[in-house]
């Protein structure tokens, strides 16, 4: 039988996946370092390469290497989007057929999107499954059965390829269109049913079984051959191959016509048989004629008309049967047996994912959104803590408390003072607020400067594109940067809004700072120095073990419990840690999309719930607390009253206390704010670097098409020029007047010797030299006027040309020639002689006998020389005239 056909494989280059994969991993996973994936990267990249070398091999270490790199790229499909707008990674693959001529297809196509790479390995196994099929040894069982295997997976792959490169590949490689593949398709069915049949024979099944399988050969080498056939793709194919697969659709059927006259003979049917043997007969001279020479059916032929004689021969002589005609005969049946096996991932048995550090991107996306969700919710909380302190710090400095309670003598600083002025000094005093206020618009400036220079690298690159896309009009086929860059601009707008947002956090700190900055200035001083600033007071000692100072100092202690309970609160707010990614994985591979909102909502709900109601709590506890503050200390004021305070103490005492509680404010406001611009010049330079590569990108890109286009309007047809005007066009040629009809004479006339013309004479190109007169006629004479007087070739021509004015240059005596003798026919008769050259006949009239120009005419024979023909007062020309 025919060998069976093979696909021939597409071919790509090398790319560098490192670089831009290295890129996004660090501007997206902020948790993973450069060392991390470095490995992984490289074996990437070695992987590829490795597709590149081995896919020429026919063998199934090919196909592994081929299944490995497909399963990666879907690996990281969800966690690397190769893509245009995201990692730009250029593949280029051709045309697997572009040398089998194809006409009005690319011959290869260059896309950044990981996409279009699967598509091109799945059409690549495809087509090594199929060379491997064709390279069995089909003349053993695992020959054929492995050759049915690939036939089926290669068949299966380009019914997943069919449904799926419309919307991936716009403007595919002929390889790529979607008739193609729905042709490679059939015939890789086609093929499989083939093997199914050979080993049906070779195993020895029933007939009637193996007429069906080969019926259902036919049937799909009929549909893989409509396929083929379409206008659209038919040009594509290697030369042989439609030849090829119609042969086979006769040859199949006329097999499966064979084997169910086997049928018909054993159950008696001796017409039948006959009839079927007959059409079988036909099928395959058919089957010969169409598939040429790739028909190798030739042993089944010879079998089948050796079937035929024999069957007539004993119809004839014994069984007598009547031969129905073949079209009353029921069909044959047909046996579906090969299948398109669906595409199943991971292909490879051992996969192992390169980049299994990295979660996919919508899981690290949701991630991402998850953790600010309970950013948002714990400063929240925390914030209602804090300012919940804060207010009840601000009562109680109003109040002097807890100082007013602790120095009664009026002359010594009170311990919490005290207190409070060690800690200002060990956290670096007014100086580390001043020092980190300088520092911040120094950061606010450079943020800004990145954030502005990336603004306006898209703004050049969108201005550069649109003034492109302005020039070529049509011809600027690549996206719009306006829809590409639009998320990056999303992005750098809600970085200005952060930008904005933090300058007015950072006026507030600085006014807070204004006011209280002289009170930082005096905790920070000496004890000694710290004590002359404080003024001293009456003494009202008798206070101190009054129940109202009792109350107040138990109150005081409530304070500090509250305080100490809300510190662990905000410490367990802070501390609390997720798992969110396994959760977010769970729900991606169970419903194939991460419900973020839901899932996120559930879980901080879980965590948090009992922390909010604890801070809820605390909120409540502290009102009632500084109601009950409120009233045991106007009772302390009205005590001291009667007792003679000091006002004017009391007041610097609670400046020092709101002072030192604005400091510890401060401060962590400035850290806060210096830790912020300092996290986002790194988010920003990300920002900057991923703007950068796409501007790089962008560029490239321009240049690629900046070739094509103008390469294109270098080839590009011009219009024809206008039509000249009529007074710019150069004069018509004067054409001389048409040369008259022959004159009648006897033929065979002998030819008058000519006299020979002068060898100086000059004469106009063409009409040869001018003559002289005849000898014993007289000699020519000037005419008036001198030579000088003569008109010149282009005012009028000589009057030795036939046809020409009646101008004599050289007037002559009247010539009256002799009669001619009998036969004498000096041109010839009539359009028997061809023209010769520099005489030229005028159209329509045969040949006169004349002779070429001669290089010297003084030296012509005399039997060359016509002077009849040429002597201006020839009867002959008065008869042309």
């Amino acid at each position: 039988m025919a060998t069976l056909l093979a696909i021939p494989l597409k071919t790509t280059n090398e790319v560098d996946l490192i670089k831009p994969l290295q890129k996004f991993i660090t501007n997206t996973f902020e948790q993973l370092k450069a060392e991390d994936v470095s490995q992984a990267l490289n074996d990437f990249n070695r992987q590829r390469n490795h597709v590149i070398s081995k896919m020429v091999d026919r063998h199934e270490s090919a196909l592994e290497v081929l299944f490995k790199y497909y399963d990666q790229l879907c690996a990281i499909e969800s966690k690397l989007p190769i893509a245009e707008n995201q990692i730009r990674v250029e593949f280029k693959w051709t045309d697997a057929f572009a040398t089998k001529g194809v006409f009005g297809g690319r011959k290869s196509l260059s896309m950044s999107s990981g996409a279009y790479e699967k598509v091109c390995v799945l059409y690549q196994i495809a087509a090594v499954q199929s060379q491997i099929a064709e390279a069995q040894n089909h003349d053993t069982d695992d020959g054929l059965k492995t050759s049915a295997k690939y036939y089926q997976q290669s068949s299966g792959i380009f019914e997943h390829l069919k449904d799926c490169v419309a919307s991936i590949v716009p403007h595919p490689t002929m390889d790529l269109n979607r008739d193609t593949i729905s042709a490679l398709s059939a015939l890789m069915l086609a093929q499989a049913q083939d093997c199914f049949f050979r080993k049906a024979r070779k195993d020895h099944m029933k007939d009637a079984i193996i007429a069906k399988v080969a019926h259902q050969v036919s049937h799909l080498y009929q549909t893989a051959f409509q396929l083929l056939s379409m206008t659209s793709i038919s040009q594509i194919w290697p030369k042989d191959w439609l030849a090829h697969v119609q042969g086979r659709v006769y040859a199949f059927h006329a097999l499966a016509e064979y084997h169910q006259s086997v049928v018909a003979g054993a159950g008696a049917s001796y017409g039948e048989q006959i009839a079927r043997l007959k059409q079988a007969n036909d099928l395959m001279n058919t089957a010969k004629s169409k598939a040429g020479q790739t028909f190798k059916f030739t042993n089944e032929d010879q079998a089948m008309k050796a079937a035929l004689v024999a069957a007539e021969k004993d119809n004839n002589y014994i069984y007598h049967d009547k031969i129905p005609a073949f079209k009353t005969l029921t069909p044959v049946g047909k046996a579906v047996i090969a299948k398109s096996l669906p595409l199943s991932t991971p292909m490879s048995s051992d996969f192992r994912d390169h980049f299994e550090k990295i979660v996919p991107l919508a899981v690290h996306q949701a991630s991402t959104i998850f953790e600010n969700r309970r950013g948002e919710l714990v400063n929240f909380e925390i914030g209602r803590l804090r300012e919940a302190t804060q207010l009840m710090n601000s009562v109680n400095a109003s109040m002097n408390l807890p100082a007013a309670i602790e120095d009664l003598s009026g002359t010594q600083v009170p311990a919490s003072v005290l207190e409070k002025s060690v800690k200002i000094k060990e956290l670096g005093g007014v100086q580390t607020i001043e020092t980190l206020m300088q520092e911040l618009p120094e950061l606010l400036g450079r943020n800004r400067e990145i954030l502005d220079e990336c603004i306006r690298l898209l703004d050049d690159e969108q201005s550069s594109d649109d003034e492109l896309r302005a020039k070529f009009k049509d011809q600027w086929t690549r996206a719009k940067s306006i829809d590409l860059t639009r998320p990056i601009r999303d992005e750098g707008q809600k970085y200005r809004s952060i930008l904005d947002a933090a300058v007015q956090a950072d006026h507030i700190v600085k006014d807070k700072f204004g006011k209280t900055r002289n009170g930082i200035v005096i905790l920070g001083k000496n004890p000694r120095d710290l004590e002359a600033s404080i003024p001293s007071a009456s003494p009202v000692a008798a206070l101190k073990d009054s129940p109202v100072v009792q109350t107040l100092r138990k109150l005081m202690d409530s304070v500090d419990a509250l305080k100490a309970e809300r510190d662990a609160i905000e410490h367990e707010l802070k501390d609390k840690t997720f798992d969110m990614a396994g959760k977010f994985m769970s729900a991606l591979s169970a419903d194939g999309v991460v419900d973020q909102e839901v899932i996120s909502e559930q879980e901080l709900d879980r965590v948090y719930s009992p922390l909010r109601a604890q801070v809820q709590d605390s909120v409540h506890r502290q009102e009632a607390l500084l109601a009950q503050i409120q009233q045991a200390n106007n009772d302390f004021c009205q005590a001291k009253q009667s007792s003679g305070g000091a006002t004017n103490r009391e007041t610097i005492l609670k400046d020092l206390a709101e002072s030192y509680d604005a400091y510890c404010e401060l401060k962590g406001n400035l850290e806060e704010g210096t830790k912020f611009y300092n996290d986002l010049t790194q988010l920003l330079l990300r920002y900057q670097n991923k703007i950068k590569d796409f501007c790089f990108a962008r560029k490239t890109e321009k240049d690629d098409l900046m070739k094509d286009v103008q390469s294109a309007i270098a080839n590009r047809p011009t219009d024809p020029p206008p039509t000249q005007p009529s007074y710019q066009q150069p004069p018509a040629k004067a054409m001389p007047p048409a040369r008259p009809p022959p004159p009648k004479t006897q033929a065979n006339a002998p030819q008058a010797p000519s006299q020979a013309p002068p060898q100086n004479s000059q004469a106009p190109q063409g009409y040869g030299a001018r003559p002289s007169a005849p000898e014993g006629y007289g000699a020519a004479t000037a005419p008036p006027g001198g030579p000088s007087s003569q008109p010149t070739q282009s005012q009028q021509p000589y009057a030795a040309y036939p046809g020409a004015p009646a101008y004599q240059p050289y007037p002559y005596p009247t010539y009256t020639p002799p009669a001619m003798p009998s036969g004498y026919a000096p041109y010839g008769q009539y359009g028997q002689q061809t023209p010769q050259p520099g005489y030229g006949a005028p159209p329509g009239y045969g040949g006169y006998q004349q002779q070429p120009p001669q290089q010297n005419y003084g030296q012509q024979p005399p039997y060359q020389q016509q002077p009849y023909q040429q002597h201006p007062s020839a009867p002959y020309q008065q008869q042309w005239r």
